[in-house]
């Protein structure tokens, strides 16, 4: 009987111990990325939008981004275009391994676009991006990815937003889509990008999307500033 309890006792100390009982990291990066689906992004530009993210998160220097830094991402991803008409995709998922980037792209391409006839509320989509970051996972640094290829035309615009949504220590990032209005890139800078370290970074129309986001995906996970020093890594695009 000594000898039966005591294995037992060895077998729940060597349990304790296994990686299914180990604490899990922490959160360094809590990213939300945000897709455009009002009335200017048209059928095949979505396609390439959608695509475009599921590719750039399946770029082997992203996931080695993803997966080798000092702690784990969490991400969500959701489409915006009118007042009421935000959208899950995906909601928050721990990012440890292959397996649950691979799940996050499956859910992003089997996903069915959300809407396509509603105008550009941007503050309201930044609103629901802010409610969704303060009920997501704790983690060191809180950013919201917003692309579109227009400005706000309906609703209250980003600066509003910004005030009276809880924006404290989150960062707004934009991927401007360059080709629709003349005035993207600017409105991008003046009123979408926020934040410590905030910056904008551009698409040649739909077709360059998929480049443009692994470029800003890279910037945003591993904490790029321009300002910085420069790092010996090869980059993207």
């Amino acid at each position: 009987m000594r000898r039966i309890l005591a294995a037992l006792a060895l077998m729940i100390w060597a349990g304790l111990l296994t990686p299914s009982n180990a604490q899990p990291s922490h959160c360094r990066l809590a990213l939300l990325l945000a897709l455009d689906v009002s009335s200017s992004v048209d059928a095949e530009e979505y396609i390439l939008q959608r695509d475009g993210l599921a590719a750039a998160l399946g770029d082997p220097l992203i996931r080695g981004a993803i997966l080798d830094g000092d702690g784990h991402v969490a991400i969500a991803i959701y489409e915006w275009s009118g007042r009421r008409q935000s959208a899950m995709v995906s909601n928050w998922v721990t990012l440890t391994d292959d397996a649950a980037i691979d799940g996050v792209i499956q859910t992003l391409l089997s996903a069915p676009r959300s809407h396509t006839r509603f105008p550009t509320a941007m503050g309201y989509a930044l609103g629901y991006g802010a409610t969704l970051l303060s009920r997501g996972p704790s983690c060191d640094r809180q950013v919201i990815d917003l692309s579109g290829d227009g400005e706000n035309n309906d609703g209250f615009p980003p600066r509003l937003a910004y005030k009276n949504f809880p924006f404290a220590n989150v960062t707004v990032n934009g991927l401007a889509v360059l080709g629709g209005s003349d005035d993207v890139l600017d409105y991008f800078h003046r009123e979408v990008r926020f934040g410590f370290g905030a910056f904008v970074e551009t698409s040649e129309g739909y077709q360059g999307y998929k480049e443009a986001m692994t470029r800003k995906l890279f910037r945003e996970l591993n904490d790029r500033i321009i300002s910085a020093n420069p790092v010996n890594a090869p980059r993207p695009g």
